[in-house]
């Protein structure tokens, strides 16, 4: 597969990063659990962990019950991964664009997940929810660190999607750095999207943490 990766250019929200191929070992501990994760050029972050990420794994929501989660532009699967140790008997997609992204995740969760649970972690290429066009497919909570260095404008498309994705008292929850407008966006949520509750949960080394909330419909 590798070998394929030649074409596109070198951004890591493209399809085919055209960066020369070098692989490299991520390690970080996360919820009390060493990870170790399998990096890539042309992949986001894959020298370390960003800090965003981070912020989000370590306080996202857990949820009690099992569901169908979405790690949504899962880049080297880290979000997902670490979700899927966390809950039992839960179904989790894990979608990017990337290629190599998806290469990437595929080998993390051989290194990282035990067999008996390697079956509920679905890998998916496609650009954020066209994987799902066509499918009665709803999700109890969808997790995203974006990227918003292509511009707003892409996210924000993103978000109006989100509320047909999810089920009742589902919930969606992402970070933002807030110089790339973390405010505009929740002021976004709260006038445009009246499905459901946002509030920010966490704030940390210009990183802000987003809780949304789909309201129960009548």
């Amino acid at each position: 597969m590798l070998n394929e990766m030649n074409e596109g250019n070198q951004h890591y929200f493209s399809s085919f990063p055209d960066s020369k191929v070098k692989i490299f070992t991520v390690s970080t501990s996360l919820r009390r659990h060493l990870y170790i994760f399998k990096t890539i050029t042309g992949v986001f972050s894959y020298r370390k962990l960003d800090l965003g990420t981070e912020l989000l794994i370590k306080n996202m929501t857990i949820p009690k019950n099992q569901g169908t989660f979405l790690d949504l532009g899962c880049g080297y699967g880290a979000i997902g991964i670490v979700l899927a140790n966390e809950i039992n008997d839960s179904v989790i997609y894990l979608v990017d664009i990337n290629k190599r992204a998806i290469w990437c995740t595929k080998e993390n969760i051989k290194i990282n997940i035990q067999d008996k649970k390697k079956n509920k972690l679905v890998t998916l290429e496609g650009d954020y929810f066209i994987p799902f066009q066509g499918k009665a497919l709803k999700f109890d909570g969808i997790y995203m660190n974006p990227p918003l260095r292509q511009g707003r404008k892409q996210f924000l498309e993103v978000c109006e999607k989100v509320p047909s994705l999810l089920k009742e008292n589902g919930f969606f929850e992402f970070v933002i750095k807030k110089k790339m407008g973390a405010e505009y966006i929740l002021n976004y949520f709260r006038n445009s999207i009246d499905a459901g509750n946002i509030y920010v949960t966490r704030k940390k080394s210009g990183y802000w943490l987003f809780h949304y909330d789909q309201l129960k419909t009548k």
